[in-house]
C-alpha cells in the first residue's frame, strides 16, 4: 500500500513525539515529579500511529493503562497531557485522572483505563451507537495480550460479531502480561486465532513495521466503515521499559531487550526516509529538535499550572462533563 510523502513524514513526527514524551515522563517519574504509577509506551509507537493515521476525529478509540501513545497518535496535545500527569487543573481531566485516565471527546478519545480489559465494552458500545445512528464512524479498541484472557474480550467480540459492529480490536502483543510471558498464560501463539471463534477476520502483523500496521489497519478500518463488521488485529511488538516505571524487570534478560531494540520501529522508519530520499538528515533533525522543544515546553506548562481547588472535587465527574463536551 503506497503512503504519500506527506503522510510518511507525519507518521515519523508522531512516532518521535510519542518517544520523546515517554522518555521525558520516565525521567520525571524517576525524579519524583509525578505521582501514581506510570506505564511507558516506548518501543510500541508504530502500532498507535499506524492505526490512528487511518482514523478521523469523528472516529473513537479506547485506550489502556499504557495509553500515552494512543492519545498522541489520535491528536492529543502534549502540554495538556503533561499537565494531567502532574495532576494540574490545566490537564485534560483537570488533574483528576492522571496517567491512566486521560480522555478528550473532541478528538474521539473515549479515555485510557486503569482496569485491564475495560476498553472492550466501551468500544463495542460506541460501535453499536454508530450502527444505530447509521453513521460511517469506526471505533478502535487498543488492548494488550493479557487482556485477551478477560471475559470482557470474549463478550465484546461475540456481540460485535453478531451485530456486525464497526469495531477494530487492536491487540498490542508485547509478549508479556505484566510480568508473565505469553507462553505461560496462553496455549496459542497468535491472539488473532481467537477471531475464528466468533466468525470474524483475524490478522497478525509485525507491530514494529509501520507499513505492515498501517496497511492492516487501513483494510480493517475500511471494512468496518463500509459495514463489513469487526476485525481482530494483532500487532506483535515489545516495550523496552518495564511494565511500570520502577519495575526491576527480573522476568526478562538484557539480551532479549537489546535484541528487540535492534528492531526499533522509529530507527527503521528513519532509515527508510533517508534511503528513499523522502526526507534529508537536516529536515529530520529540525523536526526532532522542534518536538524535543515542545516536550520541554509541555513540562514548563505543567509545572507552572495551578493545582485543582478542593471545592472543585466533584466538578466534571457526572453529567456536567458530558454537557461540557457537547459545547
Amino acid at each position: 500500500m503506497k503512503i504519500s510523502t506527506e503522510k510518511l513524514i507525519s507518521i515519523y513526527e508522531k512516532m518521535f513525539r510519542i518517544r520523546a514524551f515517554e522518555e521525558k515522563v520516565g525521567e520525571l517519574f524517576a525524579k519524583g515529579k509525578l505521582a501514581g504509577f506510570v506505564h511507558c509506551y516506548v518501543g510500541e509507537e508504530a502500532v498507535a500511529v499506524g492505526v490512528c493515521q487511518n482514523l478521523d476525529d469523528k472516529d473513537y478509540i479506547t485506550s489502556t493503562h499504557r495509553g500515552h501513545g494512543h492519545l498522541i497518535a489520535k491528536g492529543g496535545i502534549t502540554k495538556y497531557m503533561m499537565a494531567e500527569l502532574y495532576g494540574k487543573s490545566t490537564g485534560y481531566c483537570k488533574g483528576k485522572g492522571g496517567s491512566m485516565h486521560i480522555a478528550d471527546a473532541s478528538k474521539g478519545i473515549l479515555g485510557a483505563n486503569g482496569i485491564v480489559g475495560a476498553g472492550f465494552p466501551i468500544a463495542t458500545g460506541a460501535g453499536l451507537s454508530f450502527k444505530y445512528q447509521k453513521t460511517d464512524q469506526v471505533a478502535v479498541c487498543f488492548f494488550g495480550d493479557g487482556a485477551s484472557n478477560r471475559g470482557t474480550f470474549h463478550e465484546s467480540l461475540n456481540l460485535a460479531s453478531i451485530w456486525d459492529l464497526p469495531v477494530v480490536y487492536v491487540c498490542e502483543n508485547n509478549m508479556y502480561g505484566e510480568f508473565t510471558p505469553q507462553s505461560r498464560h496462553q496455549k496459542i501463539n497468535n491472539i488473532s486465532d481467537r477471531a475464528a471463534s466468533y466468525g470474524i477476520t483475524g490478522v497478525s502483523v509485525d507491530g514494529n513495521d509501520i507499513f505492515a500496521v498501517y496497511e492492516a489497519a487501513s483494510l480493517a478500518i475500511d471494512k468496518a466503515r463500509k459495514g463489513g463488521g469487526p476485525t481482530l488485529l494483532e500487532c506483535k511488538t515489545y516495550r523496552y521499559r518495564g511494565h511500570f516505571e520502577g519495575d526491576p524487570q527480573e522476568y526478562r534478560t538484557k539480551e532479549e531487550i537489546e535484541d528487540w531494540r535492534r528492531k526499533d520501529p522509529i530507527i527503521k522508519l528513519k532509515k527508510h526516509l533517508l534511503e528513499n530520499k523522502i526526507c534529508d538528515e537536516t529536515k529530520i533533525n529540525k523536526l526532532e529538535e522542534n518536538i524535543n522543544k515542545e516536550i520541554l515546553e509541555a513540562v514548563e506548562f505543567a509545572e507552572e499550572s495551578p493545582n485543582p481547588k478542593p471545592e472543585e472535587a466533584l466538578e466534571n465527574v457526572y453529567t456536567d462533563i458530558i454537557e461540557e463536551a457537547r459545547k
